[in-house]
């Protein structure tokens, strides 16, 4: 029978965050109710990186730990699979999560040490790299476990949102990532939601972020939003749809919301959710924005295809990490960047000096005539739709930035944690040093 309405619940979290929680699941009939034959608990924050205000709440994280450990869990699972270009590791130690499980007693999974399973995903007609750890505890024995989806409020340059639908890129071993990312990315979201569905999405939205998914320290007070809220349902299509409103977004803005939709795999109509607290939807609605702010270097040229230049990939990918190294890192500019297909030829016979090429059509089209002429040691380049490995230690180099710095904490913490990632068996794709 089709679902005919949801029910999304937002909780204020000025009188406490732990209260909030409490009020969150209590209002569905409390976290033991969600608990399965396991009594095991699987969250999946939001764990891209360490910069600032891009992840899960830490201490949003350690109440809801705390929550089902008193409605009695018995394993408290918190796991991620960061962004490419890091590894988990060093972001659950950099945001505090490594201390909250050794706090809690919560186990934490680095989904990057564990090994892959393919899985095909029927809308791209592709297999992707799922982590093994999640293919057997939560699509194989999907009924002895809870899961829960525990993402940021956040706009996004590539994707509009990123909620728990997003979210779930994460359970993505990283080299899956690079292929379709771009016009094809909404797509891929709404697949891999076809095939592993969160049991609850808690959204943490002490703040928003706008003008998308990485804002740099330099402009935080552009891009950081106080909400003061959390909101979440057992329907996570219709929690991030009241996000996505929450922040100003309507479902046609964003395409994996009604490409799930379409599906059947939630409640997408936002005048069928009930809005449990809706005052509190009212008084704190924005209108934020997904786009970047451009603050980009103004000695760098960017050279875009007419034909295709794809904002889920190459292009915001691209922009956003030049914005980070230029005002977070003082990175230099005068170089020029091509991305897409059907830059005119004439516009890059005129380049002189150094060029980074972002994506796999660019570096077709002119990447071979560049070299030839400029030379190889002048010329860096990032195939695929989003290898942000290969991005990050293209524009460090032309940039004069040494991506250690990026680290977020000192050289021998992060060696350690490389190595120990390393001895793990970790599937990273980090930025290569050399």
């Amino acid at each position: 029978m089709k679902k005919t309405k949801a029910e999304v619940i937002l909780a204020d979290t000025r009188p406490g965050i732990a209260g909030a929680i409490r009020e969150v699941f209590d209002h569905f009939g409390g976290g033991a109710k969600f608990l399965r034959s396991s009594r095991d608990v699987y969250i999946k924050v939001n764990g891209v990186g360490s910069e600032t205000s891009v992840y899960t709440d830490p201490e949003v994280l350690r109440q809801t730990i705390l929550y089902f450990r008193e409605c009695g869990a018995r394993t408290v699972y918190v796991m991620e699979n960061s962004t490419q270009a890091n590894f988990t590791r060093l972001v659950f130690h950099v945001t505090g999560y490594a201390k909250v499980c050794g706090e809690t007693g919560a186990v934490p999974v680095f989904l990057d040490e564990t090994d892959a399973v393919p899985v095909f995903l029927n809308g791209v007609q592709e297999f992707i790299d799922i982590s093994r750890f999640v293919y057997e505890r939560l699509i194989e024995n999907r009924g002895e476990n809870f899961y829960l989806s525990l993402p940021k409020l956040k706009t996004h340059s590539m994707s509009q949102v990123t909620l728990s639908i997003k979210n779930q890129f994460g359970l993505v071993h990283q080299r899956s990532r690079i292929p379709d990312h771009n016009f094809r990315l909404h797509q891929k979201f709404a697949d891999i939601y076809e095939v592993i569905r969160p049991d609850f999405a808690l959204i943490e939205g002490l703040i928003a972020t706008t003008h998308g998914h990485y804002p740099t320290a330099y402009n935080l007070d552009k891009c950081v939003v106080p909400m003061d809220l959390l909101l979440g349902g057992p329907d996570p299509l219709a929690v991030d749809v009241v996000g996505a409103a929450l922040m100003g977004f309507s479902l046609k803005e964003v395409k994996h919301l009604a490409l799930s939709g379409a599906k059947g795999l939630g409640m997408a109509d936002l005048k069928a959710i009930d809005m449990v607290n809706k005052k509190l939807f009212d008084e704190r609605k924005k209108r934020l924005s997904f786009d970047l702010l451009d603050d980009l270097p103004p000695d760098v040229p960017i050279l875009r295809g007419k034909e295709r230049c794809c904002d889920e990939g190459c292009r915001r990918n691209t922009e956003s990490i030049l914005e980070s190294l230029y005002r977070d890192y003082n990175g230099r500019g005068g170089f020029t960047v091509l991305m897409g297909k059907g830059i005119p030829r004439s516009e890059v016979d005129a380049i002189r000096g150094r060029v980074h090429i972002a994506g796999s059509c660019a570096i077709q089209d002119h990447a071979v005539a560049l070299q030839a002429r400029l030379g190889k040691k002048n010329v860096t380049m990032s195939p695929g739709c989003n290898d942000l490995a290969l991005s990050v230690a293209g524009l460090c180099k032309q940039m004069k930035v040494n991506p250690i710095r990026m680290s977020k904490t000192n050289f021998l913490a992060s060696a350690y944690l490389l190595i120990m990632a390393k001895l793990k068996g970790s599937k990273a794709n980090i930025v290569p040093l050399t």
